[in-house]
């Protein structure tokens, strides 16, 4: 018997939350890709970041997405720490709405909701009547599992083990909470473990002053989500989900301590124990929302406090700091957010080009070693990079993303062949510190001269990349043929020092092959040009 009430149990769960992710996916999909750019563009203050994020957690029925969401655009530069704070207290206002939704007990109408939803998801073709077919039928199929699940669990109100664990949390409020944190933590859901304690109150098993505490544990546990998903993330995208944790742990301590007039306050509501249940989670999330919303300045300091340091810290670590798969749903974001990391990755190769060159001319051996540093970094993100490009060309993209993601391919290719140069010129540094070559004052200023035009072609390069420029674009368009003289120029000249026995032929090669590694290093900066000019 107890394993059928078990297998009762995870099947009706199992309805439950299937039903409550078929609801919010059509729900997302009838509000299309705007939902996202939402979350981007209106947070621009606290109030209407906590509004946004109700909203959009309303909409899709999980304050665990909106929060994995808002993690995504804080690692990718698109939401700063203190915008994302708002919205993840506004998720936690939204979430409460499928309580209440439950608290309606549509169980008896839930087969005829449906049939309806499986008539129109089935049979319609237009693709919005399919939307609103899926919306349908998620609800139907939440109440069923609803239903299941407190059938399954009449019988424990007979079980002297469940009666003394009842007992037990009632006189230790705060086993109470832990269990509610370990349910949620491990089902990953906060709405669905909420069901349970609903099902349980139904059959009267579940006194509401046992209900409460494992209620305010379970916003602790759904904090899990969030915190797995900023792992490999940038220090705000952390920070962003430490503040999740942060806000429900404080709202727990608040309202446990006060677990007393809570207990008086929620009967005052009105409604049966399903409802006070569900009054009482929208109460825990709007008190703490009102009490907090203007600490999020403190709550930024504090989890600053707990993860130090700054991402600009890791411009140059082995990591992506702009690009991240949850983005790929929303392509017109990810198609910006390539581009800057492509710039990160032209700035690093920029930086490369003037490190080697010092190295050369000064023949300092620890230069190279931050250049061979540096080269590490550009061939990670010229792997990463193009693996995000193909995702990203899978998808559905406008004829203008689809030029700028093809574009985008060679640029990343063009950036890495600029560090490999880079790397060519400390290659001809070491041979030089190795054998002791020694070249006259007029060829360092040559190859300073030439690295100086060379540097302008790829800093004009990024920066036509960077505004969309054309201006900067011609810049290097034209500096290319300067480029392409001097080379010619000082290679005729080096010769004929080399004839004149004023150079030492060792250091001739030496110099000749520095001339070839800049002056390919500026033929790549000018494709990067024509590029940009490309896809105006």
């Amino acid at each position: 018997m107890n394993y059928i009430m078990i297998f009762q149990l995870l099947g009706g769960l199992g309805l439950f939350v299937y039903g409550m992710k078929l609801m919010g996916d059509g729900l997302e999909k009838a509000a299309g890709d705007k939902l996202k750019k939402i979350l981007e563009v209106l947070t621009t203050n606290r109030f209407m970041a906590v509004l946004v994020g109700t909203g959009v957690t309303s909409i899709i029925q999980s304050s665990s997405a909106t929060t994995v969401m808002v993690i995504g655009f804080v690692n990718a530069g698109l939401m700063s720490i203190t915008q994302a704070a708002g919205v993840i207290m506004g998720a936690n206002i939204g979430t409460t709405m499928t309580a209440q939704l439950i608290a309606f007990k549509l169980d008896d109408i839930a087969p005829l909701i449906l049939a309806i939803g499986a008539v129109m998801y089935m049979f319609s073709s237009k693709k919005r009547v399919r939307d609103i077919g899926s919306i349908v039928l998620g609800f139907g199929i939440l109440f069923v599992g609803m239903h299941t699940m407190s059938t399954s669990m009449k019988p424990l109100s007979a079980m002297p083990e469940f009666q003394n664990l009842i007992l037990t949390i009632g006189t230790h409020p705060i086993m109470g909470v832990l269990v509610g944190l370990a349910m949620t933590a491990t089902v990953q859901s906060s709405s669905a473990t909420i069901g349970i304690l609903m099902a349980l109150a139904a059959n009267g098993t579940m006194p509401l002053g046992v209900a409460l505490p494992i209620l305010f544990g379970d916003n602790i546990g759904t904090c899990a989500t969030a915190l797995l998903a900023s792992i490999g993330t940038n220090k705000n995208a952390k920070r962003a989900a430490l503040i999740h944790l942060t806000f429900n742990t404080i709202g727990t301590v608040i309202f446990m301590l006060m677990l007393p007039i809570v207990l008086r306050v929620i009967p005052m509501l009105g409604g049966d124990i399903q409802r006070q249940i569900a009054n009482a989670h929208t109460l825990f999330n709007i008190t703490n929302v009102v009490i907090q919303i203007w600490f999020i300045k403190y709550l930024v300091l504090f989890v600053t406090k707990i993860i130090p340091g700054s991402d600009a810290e890791d411009a140059e670590k082995l990591q992506l700091l702009y690009l991240d798969k949850r983005l790929l749903e929303t392509p017109s974001i990810a198609v910006g957010q390539v581009v800057k990391e492509v710039i990160r990755m032209a700035n690093l190769a920029n930086k490369n080009l003037i490190i080697c060159v010092e190295s050369f001319i000064k023949a300092d051996e620890k230069l190279i070693k931050k250049v061979s540093e540096g080269e590490e970094v550009i061939n990670y993100l010229e792997r990463e990079i193009t693996g995000y490009l193909v995702a990203l060309s899978n998808l559905s993209l406008s004829e203008h993303q689809s030029e700028v993601i093809a574009s985008l391919y060679h640029t990343v290719n063009d950036i890495e062949r600029i560090g490999d140069h880079a790397e060519n010129m400390t290659e001809l540094t070491d041979y030089i510190i190795s054998n002791r070559i020694k070249f006259s004052d007029t060829a360092i200023e040559e190859i300073k001269g030439m690295a100086e035009l060379t540097r302008f072609s790829v800093e004009q390069s990024i920066k036509a990349l960077e505004l969309n420029s054309m201006e900067a674009a011609n810049d290097v368009i034209i500096n290319e043929q300067k480029i392409d003289d001097m080379e010619k120029s000082l290679r005729d000249e080096h010769i004929d020092r080399l004839n004149k026995y004023i150079c030492d032929p060792a250091s001739g090669t030496i110099f000749l092959d520095a001339l070839i590694n800049l002056e390919r290093i500026g033929d790549h900066a000018t494709n990067i040009a024509e590029a940009v000019i490309n896809t105006k």
